[in-house]
């Protein structure tokens, strides 16, 4: 029997919600000195002037300040190494005492990560929102400290809906396809962007299949990638956006994320699916953007609200080096209201808990992005505590686009995603 892999209301995949540095920060492999921690973190900036590296900066000389015998040296690394480049160090004998990642269950599986209880004090450890507790935890032990954190909702360009005459945002699919026509019809390039491409497709994918009542697991945490839900979802979508050119040009299974979302900030996107970020930054440019939750099948009844889609990044703490009293003291002191909402506010994301989120300390939550937060409550994330996930997220990634295509099938694409996922799982 596989373990549970959702909590009992919710469960980046990384966040990866900004293109990385190609690396900053320290230099070489391992732990510190006996005095000194090692951090390695992901890059979240993407240039110079939106480094990680001021925050890491001020946020270890003020420890070190109150705590003079610890230091703490930070490494940075782009999204797309760091996951690799920690699992080599781990392997080599030269875990870091500390990483902030996309992944945390492989460590956690193999004994590898210190549980949080040993770590943070009892009302801290309490403090994370549910969803994302419930993520980070393998049966009930949390080993995966939730740092940042960001919902998904639906975007669509409001002088796009005026110009094609839709008045109210869609509520269910029905609405979604008719808006998405009337904008067809008025010429917008993609009516509704369906990202299916490589980069994420894993997101998209789940946003659509939670709105039809199905999603990755059951509701004992088994895998259910196959379900007829999910398969009435594909069915649907290839037939009632794709086929009809709502979509847009691209294939869906061609079109990226960050291609999506470039053209939603050049206004050729009538709606897609978005992140803070995204808001930030398209209104930045001059596009006026509403979000709303998705909409839900027209074969849900009146009484079901699909959760939301939610993603977080973790910290975790690796017991090879024993430093886990320095390593408690140091997180006691990162996860202070003002540290999370500082980095949260700087990036567009949300803080991991209850009470950094309810201040706009540091940066904290505007208007906008008040309402990704209130969406992550009741939000369900990826399955990321079970170790199989990594495999499974990359076999979504590269597969669930073919379900759209003209010669797809989606019953036939979801089952062999399946067959793949029960294979990765045996090895877990």
């Amino acid at each position: 029997m596989r373990r549970r892999i959702f909590g009992t209301t919710a469960t980046a995949s990384v966040l990866g919600l900004l293109i990385p540095l190609a690396g900053c920060g320290g230099s070489g492999d391992g732990a510190g000195g006996e005095g000194t921690l090692q951090l390695v973190a992901a890059e979240y900036g993407d240039s110079p002037a939106t480094s990680s590296q001021p925050f890491w900066d001020k946020v270890t000389a003020d420890f070190t300040e109150e705590n003079p015998g610890i230091k703490v040296e930070v490494k940075l690394l782009p999204w797309a190494d760091i996951d690799r480049e920690v699992s080599r160090m781990v392997k080599a004998g030269k875990a870091p005492d500390i990483a902030l990642m996309g992944s945390y269950s492989d460590f956690a599986a193999r004994g590898e990560l210190y549980p949080a209880d040993e770590l943070l004090s009892v009302t801290a450890e309490a403090n994370f929102l549910q969803p994302l507790a419930d993520a980070g935890s393998v049966g009930s032990t949390l080993y995966g400290l939730p740092f940042v954190a960001s919902s998904r909702l639906l975007f669509y360009n409001e002088a796009l809906f005026a110009k094609a005459g839709v008045k109210e945002a869609p509520k269910t699919w029905s609405d979604l396809k008719a808006a998405a026509k009337a904008l067809k019809d008025k010429g917008v390039k993609y009516p509704y962007a369906l990202p299916l491409g490589p980069e994420e497709a894993h997101a998209e994918a789940l946003i659509w299949e939670l709105s039809n009542g199905g999603g990755y697991a059951d509701s004992s945490g088994n895998y259910s990638l196959a379900s007829d839900q999910n398969i009435k979802t594909w069915e649907w979508v290839k037939e009632n956006m794709v086929a009809t050119g709502y979509t847009g040009a691209t294939a869906p299974s061609q079109l990226n994320r960050a291609d999506a979302f470039a053209a939603f900030t050049r206004g050729e996107v009538g709606m897609l699916n978005g992140y803070p970020a995204l808001a930030h930054e398209a209104r930045a440019k001059g596009i006026n953007v509403v979000t709303t939750t998705m909409p839900v099948s027209d074969d849900l009844g009146p009484g079901e609200t699909p959760p939301t889609v939610g993603v977080a990044d973790w910290m975790m703490a690796f017991k090879q080096n024993g430093k886990g009293a320095e390593i408690g003291k140091f997180l006691d002191f990162v996860y202070q209201d003002r540290n999370l909402a500082d980095f949260a506010g700087r990036y567009h994301l949300l803080p991991s808990t209850v009470t950094a989120s309810r201040t706009p300390a540091g940066g904290g939550l505007d208007k906008n992005d008040q309402q990704f937060l209130n969406a992550l409550r009741g939000a369900q994330l990826y399955p990321v505590n079970d170790p199989s996930w990594v495999t499974v997220s990359d076999t979504i990634k590269r597969n669930i686009g073919r379900a759209v295509e003209p010669t797809g099938n989606p019953k036939g694409v979801l089952e062999d995603i399946a067959a793949q996922a029960a294979e990765a799982s045996k090895k877990h």
